[in-house]
């Protein structure tokens, strides 16, 4: 996967359209998921993920090092998450509309069964998952981001430490620490 990116990279900051429009898609997709879980809300995902395909387009012939562009792009999407958070300071976390009427928002969107596994393994998966995801965003923001990085994204201890800025011992105390805090979250249900 490294080595595709730094392809990718590569081709792009040359002037290979084809080879931008790759690397934008595929970063599309890391970036998203990585703000998603990062900055907490969705909008504020869709912004930095739109935020950083554009950095990535703008400073493709910057990066000096192609191999190492899945720790750029991290850097960046992590640097736009914190500047988002910062500027909803004071800002209530959920807003409900007054046109909607009482417990509009409580109502829940229908969506489609997959037909695929059996109901009862389908309630369990989407019941683990939601317990997942409230253990995940009820972690501290540069706990969660650890977390994210290495259990989710797969980077490595010295990644994750250039991404944020702490050191190598440090995201590993940090982890450990997250992995404790899920655990017991996840337990106490």
């Amino acid at each position: 996967m490294k080595a595709e990116y730094a392809a990718l990279v590569r081709d792009a900051a040359g002037g290979d359209r084809g080879a931008m429009e790759r690397l934008l898609v595929r970063a599309q997709e890391t970036a998203y998921r990585f703000s998603l879980l990062v900055c907490g809300h969705a909008e504020d995902a869709e912004d930095v993920m739109q935020e950083s395909l554009l950095r990535t387009y703008q400073h493709v012939k910057r990066i000096s090092d192609p191999a190492s562009f899945r720790t750029w792009l991290y850097t960046t999407v992590r640097n736009a998450c914190l500047t988002k958070r910062r500027r909803r300071v004071g800002e209530p976390a959920a807003f409900v509309s007054l046109e909607d009427g009482e417990g509009a928002a409580d109502r829940a969107v229908a969506g489609l069964a997959d037909q695929s596994r059996p109901a009862d393994q389908q309630l369990i998966s989407s019941w683990m998952d939601a317990r997942l995801r409230d253990a995940l965003t009820s972690l501290p923001a540069s706990y969660r981001m650890i977390v994210v990085m290495r259990e989710m994204e797969g980077l490595s201890t010295k990644e994750v430490a250039e991404i944020t800025g702490f050191s190598e011992a440090n995201v590993k105390t940090r982890l450990h620490r997250a992995r404790l805090m899920l655990r017991r979250r996840l337990e106490a249900v």
